[in-house]
């Protein structure tokens, strides 16, 4: 899944423990169009939400490495089926939440 591909590259990375909560949401509602091989593609994003907090009540974006977060899309688009894009979150709390609904 990709939840489990985040959590295997961030730990791969010595990261896990900079990373408060990191939810890999399926924006299932969301057709994205894309070219996977020699075709065109409509599938789905995905979007990557790490965070790191101090207290629960705030929480900022957590600065994953730009190569990590590469690993983290290339396996995600070429082993999840039906995935075609990974976005970033960089909300931070406030005005947004950790979860999306």
């Amino acid at each position: 899944s990709a939840d489990a591909i985040a959590r295997e590259e961030l730990s791969a990375a010595g990261l896990d423990r900079e990373v408060w909560q990191f939810p890999v949401v399926l924006l299932a509602d969301v057709r994205s169009v894309g070219v996977q091989g020699d075709g065109r593609t409509y599938g789905h994003p995905i979007v990557l939400r790490p965070v790191s907090s101090e207290d629960a009540m705030t929480a900022d974006w957590s600065r994953l490495p730009y190569d990590l977060l590469a690993r983290i899309s290339t396996r995600i688009t070429n082993e999840v089926r039906d995935v075609n894009r990974v976005t970033l979150d960089i909300t931070s709390k406030p005005p947004g939440t950790i979860e999306w609904e």
